[in-house]
This record gives structure tokens, sequence and C-alpha cells, in this order.
């Protein structure tokens, strides 16, 4: 048995094919996790969405930030961008099945000494801290879709405190989850620059170079194409690589840490 976790998929369900060949992917006994993101910008959400669907308990996803925009559209509480695929999604028979199934996906899987999450962790939290915060905001999503929908987007506030309440709580720990890349010192985000790691702006830093309170576990996460697999941290896994940008999809095998990519084309 071995586990795989794939990178920010977006629709591009031709590329998943060719990996999950690649690696010879046996649902009788492997196991994938997904960093989210599985919808979005590619040709063939409906079909990734409803590919992992099928996959039942073969697979972990967590929530990436497109996968909640899908929720919000749904919820009548979001608007469409251009350039998004989630038409045929909204259109499908099977709509309400596959809503509701998403809708109930974490925002933190962890299996010993692994944790996948979308954009990343905290600084300033523990992981054990992440794990409740995630459940916190998940049942929070789930109990009240539409009421938690309508107020989860915003910047602020943009540095956690364990006092905030209500929907700046929920919106901040949904900010750290899904939409973080770079803070500052004491773990503010900043959502101005997306770029990469050679011309961050001075006085930011990425996440995982700042001193955190979780340097024991090994960190899955998608979200940031920008990175391309690679950063300077010790036990950080990057797995977005931009594949709905024209560069590639990419797995990596948890018990040895060994990767595959395939083309976007």
């Amino acid at each position: 048995m071995s586990t795989y976790a794939i990178g920010d998929i977006q629709g591009c369900f031709d590329p998943l094919k060719r990996l999950l060949d690649l690696i010879e992917f046996d649902p009788h006994k492997d196991l994938l996790w997904f960093t989210g993101d599985l919808i979005n910008r590619g040709p063939k959400s409906l079909e990734t969405l409803r590919f992992v669907y099928s996959l039942g308990d073969k697979h972990k996803t967590v929530l990436g930030n497109h996968d909640l925009h899908l929720l919000a559209v749904a919820y009548g509480v979001g608007s469409s961008h251009p350039g998004d695929t989630l038409a045929p999604i909204l259109n499908a028979d099977d709509r309400d099945e596959l809503l509701n199934w998403l809708l109930h996906r974490p925002l933190l899987w962890r299996d010993q000494d692994y944790v996948m999450v979308h954009a990343g962790l905290a600084p300033n939290w523990s992981s054990e801290q992440a794990e409740i915060l995630a459940q916190e905001a998940a049942s929070a999503l789930q109990s009240q879709p539409k009421l938690f929908l309508q107020n989860m987007y915003g910047n602020f506030p943009d540095l956690w405190d364990d006092h905030l309440t209500h929907f700046e709580r929920l919106r901040c720990i949904i900010n750290y989850f899904t939409r973080m890349r770079f803070c500052y010192s004491d773990g503010r985000l900043d959502f101005c620059y997306k770029g990469d790691l050679k011309h961050c702006p001075d006085g930011l830093s990425p996440w995982f170079l700042l001193p955190h309170h979780h340097p024991d576990i090994k960190i899955i996460f998608g979200h940031w194409a920008a990175l391309n697999g690679v950063t300077q941290a010790k036990n950080i896994f990057p797995l977005d690589t931009g594949c709905v940008w024209g560069n590639c999809l990419t797995a990596m095998r948890l018990e040895d840490q060994m990767y595959f990519k395939v083309a976007c084309g």
C-alpha cells in the first residue's frame, strides 16, 4: 500500500489520469491525498470532482480557496469570475450530491507526522491548535453554510488573536488555511504579493520560513504555484506546480518522499 499526495488539480482531469497511470495507482490498496483546489480554471472541473468523489474512502481531500468559491457561488453569495469553469458543475444533475460532499471536506488532514492543508499553517499556531481551529471552521461551514460563506470574504482581521470571535474569527482561520503565502514577522498575513521568493518585498517572509510552533511535523500544501515545488525549509512539501498554468501536475509518495510529475499537455 502506498499513499500519494497530489497538488492542485484545478480541473485538469486528463493530466490527473496520466499521473495516476504513472504511479500505477491501485484503488484496492493505495490512498490519494489532494491538497485542495480540485476545480476551477481547468477544462474538466466536473469530471475531476466526480472522479475524486467516486474514490470513496480511498482519498483524503482538504478544502482550497477555489473549492470554497464554488460553494459560495452555488449558495448564491458569491459571484463567478472571468475564467471560472464552474458552470458544468452548477448545471449538473448530480450537483447537489457533489456540493454536499465538498461541503463536508476538512480544512486539515493529519496522519501521524504528516499534516496536509491547502495554503499552510499559521506560524503562530501549534499543530494541535491548527487541528482544533480547522474543525471549528469546518463545523461552522457545515452547520450554516450560506451564512458562513456570506461572511467568509475579506482581508481582515489579518493577524490571528485567540480572542477573535464570530465571523471575524472564522474568516481569519479560513484565510490562514486557504489563502496564506507571505507573512510579516509577527505572522500577519499579506495578500498583495503572490510571486516567488527571489523578489519578495522587504519585511515579508514565506510563512514556512518564519519561526513556528510545529517544527516536528511534515507539512504538505498546495496553493502556491510560483514556488514550483521548491522551498528552503526542511519538512515542507509544496505540491502545486502550476498544471493549470501550463506546467505540470505533481504527486509525492509519502513513504519515501519520491516525486512523480506529468506535463499539463
